[in-house]
C-alpha cells in the first residue's frame, strides 16, 4: 500500500475492502483508521482519494478500481452511483441480506449492550426491482452536469440552452439543489417511467417553467407517482407559485389542471389525481392546500380481508408486498388470544392496527399526524372494525398515566417509530403500564437498540426477526418481541 499526492488530496493506493459498513460503504482499515469508500464491496481494491480525515475515521472516493472482488455484479441501473439510490446493486442480494443480517446483529449488542437470542434468518424481498409503490420526482430548471458534459475537447466549457439544462429526477446526495435528470428507474413498475417522462416532455412542449432549486422560484416542483398491487396509479403534481409565499395565479392554477388532466388522459392506469400548492422553501407539503382534479377521491391497497385507503398524503409502506410480511411477524409475536388490550403506537394509518385488531379485545393507536389518524378512522369504518379507536397528538403528551387510566392497562404494546425512535419519557410511561409483552418494529437498529436498552430493565428479548424492506439499500427492518420478566 502506497500514497501519493493528488491535487492536494492524498490518494491511497491498494486499498482492501473488508466489510460493509452500516451506512452502505465499503469499509477498509488504514494505520489504525476505519475508512470508508462508496460504491465497493467486499474484496475490491482500489485507489480511494481521501476527501475527510478525522481522529478516528477517514472518508474517501475510488478513483481507480485495482481488482475487482468475485462477489461484485454489474449494476442494474444506468444511474448507480450518481443518484444516490439503490448503492447495493453492486452485491449480490444474498450477500446484501447476510451483511442486514450482520448489522442487526452488531447495532442490538454494541450500541445496546443486549443479550441476544438465536436471530431469526432476515426475510427477503420476494421481488428485488420494481417494489416501491411511491416515488417522488423532482423538477429543477439547473440539472446536474457530469464533468464530461461540461467541457469541450479543447477544455474550454460548452454553452447550453435553458431545455438542455431541465432536470426531472432525484436530488444528488449532499447537494438538494442539484437534481439528477433520470431516464430510467427499476424501483417501481410501468408505466411509471413512461409517466414520468411524458409529464417531462408535456412541461418542456407547454413552456411550464422547471423549479430553482437554489433561489426557491418557480412553477413545476415535483410529481408523486402512486401504484398498488391491484396495477392502479395516482399522481400528485406540487407546484410553487413564482416566488415563496405567493399565491399561484389563475392561469397557472389552469395550466397545472391541464397537465394533470393531459397525464391522465394518456394513461388510464391512473384512477386518482390531485394538485398541490407548496409555497414554502422547502419540499414538504404538510399543510399545503390540495385540490383533487381527477378520478377517485383515494387508491386502495389490499391486504388479506382488509383494504386501505391510500390519498396524497396517507402513510403506507412503499413495499406492500414485504409490507405484509412484516405485520404477519408482528401478529405472531403479539400472540393474541381475543381478549387482549392492545396499544399501537406511531400508528401512522392504522395499518397494524387494523391488521391485529380482530383477535385483539381492544386497540388504541396513537399518532403525531392528523390526517393519518383522520385515515386510520376511515379505514376501521371501512373494513367494519368497531374495537379499534384512534388519538391524534404528541405521544409523549397523549401517552401518560391518565389515558392509560382511562383506556386500561395494555397486555401488548405495539411500537412502530420514526428512525429517531422513542422518546425517554415514552419508554419510560411504557415500563409503567407494564404490559405483558411489547413487539417493537424499527427501520433503524441503531436507535432501536437505544431503546431496548432501557426497557430491558423490567424486559427481556425473546425473538428478533429482521426483514429487507428496501433491497439494494443499507436499510433494515427489525421485530424485536420483548416479555416482561417474571
Amino acid at each position: 500500500m502506497s500514497r501519493k499526492r493528488n491535487k492536494e488530496r492524498i490518494v491511497i493506493e491498494n486499498v482492501s475492502i473488508e466489510a460493509v459498513a452500516a451506512e452502505g460503504n465499503g469499509l477498509a482499515h488504514i494505520d489504525g483508521k476505519v475508512l470508508f469508500v462508496p460504491k465497493c464491496v467486499p474484496g475490491d481494491v482500489v485507489d480511494v482519494q481521501i476527501t475527510r480525515s478525522r481522529k478516528g475515521f477517514m472518508q474517501g472516493t475510488p478513483v481507480r478500481m485495482v481488482k475487482e472482488s468475485p462477489i461484485r455484479q454489474k449494476p442494474f441501473c444506468p444511474h448507480y452511483g450518481v443518484c444516490g439510490g439503490c448503492t447495493w446493486q453492486a452485491l449480490p442480494y444474498d450477500k446484501q441480506l447476510e451483511f442486514k443480517q450482520q448489522q442487526v446483529i452488531d447495532q442490538l449488542t454494541r450500541i445496546g449492550h443486549l443479550t441476544l437470542p438465536p436471530i431469526s434468518p432476515i426475510i427477503g424481498s420476494e421481488r428485488i426491482v420494481d417494489y416501491r409503490n411511491k416515488l417522488e420526482f423532482t423538477f429543477s430548471d439547473k440539472r446536474w452536469l457530469f464533468k464530461e458534459e461540461r467541457f469541450n475537447p479543447d477544455g474550454t466549457e460548452k454553452s447550453f440552452s435553458e431545455e438542455e439544462l431541465l432536470g426531472f429526477g432525484f436530488h444528488i446526495p449532499g447537494m438538494f439543489s442539484k437534481v439528477l435528470d433520470i431516464k430510467e428507474c427499476r424501483l417501481q413498475k410501468e408505466p411509471s417511467n413512461a409517466i414520468r417522462q411524458f409529464a417531462r416532455q408535456y412541461a418542456v412542449e407547454h413552456h411550464l417553467g422547471f423549479f430553482d432549486l437554489y433561489n426557491h422560484t418557480g412553477f413545476l416542483r415535483n410529481l408523486v407517482i402512486r401504484s398498488t398491487e391491484e396495477g392502479e396509479f395516482g399522481i400528485n403534481l406540487v407546484i410553487g407559485a413564482c416566488q415563496i409565499g405567493e399565491k399561484p395565479s389563475k392561469k397557472q392554477m389552469k395550466d397545472a389542471e391541464e397537465m394533470i388532466k393531459a397525464i391522465c388522459l394518456e394513461f388510464p392506469q391512473i384512477t386518482s389525481a390531485y394538485l398541490t400548492v407548496n409555497n414554502k422553501a422547502n419540499d414538504s407539503y404538510d399543510g399545503c392546500p390540495i385540490y383533487h382534479i381527477v378520478g377517485n377521491e383515494y387508491l386502495l391497497e389490499k391486504m388479506e380481508d382488509l383494504t386501505f385507503r391510500i390519498g396524497p398524503k396517507s402513510f403506507y409502506q412503499t413495499n406492500s408486498l414485504q409490507a405484509y410480511r412484516l405485520y404477519s411477524v408482528v401478529r405472531d409475536f403479539a400472540d393474541l388470544k381475543g381478549d387482549e388490550i392492545l396499544y399501537d403506537l406511531y400508528t401512522g394509518t392504522g395499518t397494524i392496527a387494523l391488521f391485529l385488531a380482530r383477535k385483539a379485545g381492544k386497540v388504541f393507536g396513537i399518532e403525531y399526524v392528523e390526517e393519518a389518524v383522520a385515515d386510520a378512522r376511515t379505514n376501521a369504518e371501512d373494513n367494519k372494525i368497531d374495537n379499534a379507536q384512534f388519538f391524534a397528538g404528541d405521544m409523549k403528551d397523549v401517552l401518560d398515566d391518565s389515558f392509560i387510566k382511562k383506556h386500561g392497562k395494555p397486555d401488548i404494546v405495539v411500537l412502530d417509530p420514526p428512525r429517531a425512535g422513542i422518546h425517554p419519557s415514552v419508554a419510560q410511561v411504557i415500563l409503567n403500564a407494564s404490559p405483558n409483552r411489547i413487539v417493537y418494529v424499527s427501520c433503524n437498529p441503531a436507535s432501536q437498540a437505544r431503546d431496548l436498552e432501557i426497557l430491558c430493565r423490567d424486559y427481556s428479548i425473546l425473538k428478533v426477526q429482521p426483514v429487507d424492506m428496501f433491497p439494494h439499500t443499507q436499510h433494515v427492518e427489525n421485530v424485536v418481541l420483548l416479555k416482561k420478566n417474571d
